[in-house]
């Protein structure tokens, strides 16, 4: 039986010696206070997001259970618990809430209770939906491809010691083989079609969740189920994410 690999690492690195420590392996987040840390806050969004068609329960209590303002700068803290997208540094975004629900939602699919088994998330970001889908799946592997982005979401994701999260450093639309076969793959930028690698990694049974571009140059969100037969897609709403991009920087 193969050793799984130790994290963080580099899609392209030689596996780490046993016993690495987890990206996420670290002291706890204090507990909730006042103010942004208050848990009535964040059971407003969801009160939001269940009003706005979100159903999954399993969902709703990730969404409310992680601070949101722990990943946005200091400055913009006031309004992490707002629908809104913010700016996270090197021209990329955190998505809004709405937008992390329905994507986590669309890859649980219409199965209830239980979590999902293995999940790859490509695009890590400063870390929020990691830490969401923590919460919703069994394990979840996390790549980036810029080295800023891939430091700050480790730095935002330790404190709370998720040790089902680990953090990879690379090229994201070479989805990460190694972790292969996974029950949901989510994407956090589109392309022009989703990579074949994608397909390749994603077992049966399991679920793409990713914005892609359409004919005229518009993004619409796409669901990918992986079945015995083959690969059966369904276009939903338009949707605007950071284009999807090979290699490091």
């Amino acid at each position: 039986m193969n050793r799984r690999p130790a994290f963080p690492v580099r899609l392209d690195a030689k596996p780490a010696p046993a016993g690495s420590r987890p990206a996420a392996a670290a002291a706890a987040p204090a507990p909730d206070g006042v103010g942004l840390d208050s848990q009535a806050v964040r059971a407003r969004m969801v009160q939001r997001l269940a009003a706005q068609g979100i159903r999954d329960q399993r969902v709703l209590a990730a969404v409310g259970a992680v601070q949101r303002h722990r990943f946005v700068d200091t400055a913009l803290a006031n309004q992490a618990y707002e629908d809104t997208s913010l700016p996270i540094g090197l021209g990329q975004t955190i998505s809004k809430p709405s937008v992390v629900a329905r994507m986590v939602e669309l890859l649980l699919g219409p199965a209830t209770g239980g979590k999902l088994g293995r999940v790859l998330e490509i695009g890590t970001g400063c870390g929020y939906q990691a830490a969401v889908l923590s919460l919703v799946a069994a394990e979840v592997y996390s790549v980036e491809r810029l080295r800023q982005l891939h430091d700050k979401a480790r730095d935002n994701l330790r404190p709370f010691r998720l040790p089902n999260v680990h953090l990879l450093f690379g090229d994201g639309m070479a989805g990460y083989a190694r972790g292969a076969p996974y029950a949901g793959i989510i994407a956090a930028a589109g392309g022009e079609a989703v990579p074949q690698a994608w397909c390749d990694q994603l077992a049966v049974g399991g679920r793409i969740v990713a914005p892609t571009q359409m004919a005229g140059g518009q993004q619409a969100l796409v669901v990918i189920e992986k079945t015995a037969r083959g690969l059966q897609q369904s276009v939903l709403e338009a949707v605007h994410f950071v284009p999807l991009k090979s290699g490091i920087a």
